[in-house]
């Protein structure tokens, strides 16, 4: 059997896994207002006209995202799993592929379909998100590297994942894994950002883009 192209696969979740930014569809359950101003900053972030690390919290203080919400947000996810992603990290896997997800996203929300595509929970790292005992939101773990511009490649390089190593995500902050893993591919099968196609080395439109690139 001829050996993959990549021994690892760091993928993102939010338009990329998932046709959903996860934290403009919570803006979304709140007013129009609120769902307006996250997702024009999420915009900007995702394009790199704004650090990461400057939006995360104000978007979060303003939409307070409780124990429903994040519930709500994992039943999105699964419903907008991109095409062919879970036949692709099987055989992925089946390869010897190590995948694991790596998202500036919200861990509660990310885990149930991270499950379903039979993750393990050391394979998923996201943004914790900390609630009281009625499951109402107080915060975020802010201690995570996730919530800035750059905190992916710190993740990746503390993961310590086997060469040759792929990234796959749609955002700024997926390019910043260029740093640390062989080939960065754009993915553009849910939103295309212009400044990030140009700083990658590939384009993936699908999971089969994916695979190709992968698998011989």
């Amino acid at each position: 059997m001829t050996s993959p192209r990549y021994r690892s696969l760091i993928l993102d979740v939010d338009s990329t896994l998932c046709g959903v930014e996860g934290v403009d569809w919570l803006a979304a359950r709140r007013d129009p207002v609120t769902a307006a101003e996250c997702a024009r900053l999420t915009a900007s972030a995702m394009a790199g006209e704004i650090p990461l690390e400057r939006i995360f919290a104000t978007r979060l203080d303003r939409i307070r995202p409780g124990a429903d919400d994040l519930a709500g947000l994992a039943d999105a996810y699964r419903a907008a799993l991109a095409t062919g992603a879970a036949d692709a990290v099987h055989r992925l896997r089946a390869a010897g592929v190590a995948v694991h997800l790596v998202s500036g996203g919200l861990r509660p929300a990310i885990v149930p379909v991270s499950r379903d595509l039979g993750f393990d929970e050391s394979e998923v790292h996201a943004v914790a998100v900390i609630l009281d005992a009625s499951g109402s939101y107080l915060d975020f773990d802010r201690s995570s590297p996730l919530w800035r511009a750059d905190g992916k490649r710190d993740v990746v390089r503390r993961i310590g994942l086997p060469a040759p190593r792929l990234a796959v995500g749609d955002g700024m902050s997926d390019a910043a894994l260029r740093q640390v893993v062989e080939l960065f591919a754009v993915f553009t099968g849910f939103v295309r950002r212009q400044p990030v196609v140009e700083l990658a080395q590939h384009e993936c439109r699908s999971f089969t883009d994916i695979l190709d690139l992968v698998l011989p």
